[in-house]
């Protein structure tokens, strides 16, 4: 998986007491964010306060800056939660990771609080950087990839031998999805352009079906568990390709339950739940060689205001993740 670097010559400066970050205090599209100087934060129980050293951009981050979020956030917020970096203190409490370890992981589980020099993270939420990855390249991983892992296995409870359905199999969810279905040994069926096919099937599908010109209605019968990563009319369509007693598992949108309920299947929404054992888990996969990874676009932290008009495509944006780097690019 490629990655394309964008190159900033605008330097973040230093402070040991403040530091920049990606501020809304009000509620709307990308023009709503400030990079501003705000006090540095101390951890308090249970937190690490990390030198981010990169942080990934995903649509949440949108939802939350637009008010859309799962959650409410009080305003003003900083944005973000994917990171890594190096934790530098800890609060009460935190014996594990130990200061000056370089973590990967999220912030909290209101998921904000990345976008900046440092930024605050739950020890719950945070595990050692696979060592095989640079912080660029981990930083695009711990929300997708254990939305991938949970979608397939705690809430469609796929097991060997089984048939999943993927939607959006070459996005930053699905690329994780299908590595993972296809070493559960499950049978990988996958929606995805054409353009994108061969990377599909490189990295576990056994069938991939062109969304833009065929209907996956007519190949695909009896499925135990359909992905969902699309939502929309893709999401309505597919529960007439499961079995009945099959799991529509959407990490996108609420299934309709009367549609459920007619076909004679089990749906629901999630949102993800990133801990400590489940990073743990996906960095593993990723050492030894057995989960591919990489950023898409990599951005300075100092454009992030950029990088969301890319994620609401108002402004071109190349395939894949796109990460936010407080590094020299």
């Amino acid at each position: 998986m490629s990655q394309t670097t964008l190159h900033i010559d605008r330097p973040i400066p230093a402070d040991s007491s403040s530091m920049m970050a990606w501020r809304v205090h009000e509620y709307g599209p990308p023009n709503v964010m400030n990079f501003e100087r705000i006090p540095r934060p101390d951890p308090g129980p249970g937190e690490v306060l990390v030198k981010v050293k990169a942080a990934g951009v995903g649509p949440w981050d949108g939802w939350i800056r637009a008010g859309q979020g799962a959650l409410p956030e009080p305003l003003p917020l900083t944005l973000g939660s994917d990171l890594a970096g190096e934790v530098v203190a800890v609060g009460p409490g935190v014996s594990q990771p130990l200061v000056g370890q370089q973590i990967y992981g999220v912030t909290n589980s209101r998921f904000v609080g990345a976008y900046a020099e440092y930024a605050l993270a739950s020890a719950a939420m945070v595990a050692s950087k696979p060592a095989s990855l640079s912080p660029i390249e981990a930083a695009g991983v711990p929300v997708v990839a254990v939305t991938a892992r949970q979608a397939l296995f705690d809430h469609a409870k796929l097991t060997t031998g089984q048939t999943v359905l993927i939607h959006g199999a070459a996005g930053s969810v699905g690329v994780y999805a299908v590595q993972l279905a296809h070493q559960a040994g499950l049978h990988v069926i996958a929606t995805a352009s054409a353009g994108d096919a061969a990377l599909v099937r490189e990295l576990g599908a056994d069938t991939v079906i062109d969304y833009r010109t065929g209907r996956f209605e007519g190949s695909v019968r009896d499925a135990d568990a359909v992905i969902d990563l699309v939502g929309g009319d893709t999401q309505k369509r597919s529960f007439q390709v499961l079995r009945r007693g099959g799991r529509l598992i959407s990490a996108v949108s609420e299934p309709d339950q009367d549609l459920a309920r007619r076909h004679g299947v089990e749906a629901a929404f999630f949102l993800v739940e990133v801990t400590t054992r489940e990073l743990a888990a996906i960095a593993r996969l990723i050492d030894d060689g057995k989960l591919r990874t990489g950023a898409g676009v990599v951005m300075s932290l100092a454009d992030a205001r950029q990088a969301h008009l890319m994620l609401e495509g108002m402004s071109p944006r190349p395939k894949g993740k796109i990460v936010l780097a407080t590094l020299p690019l």
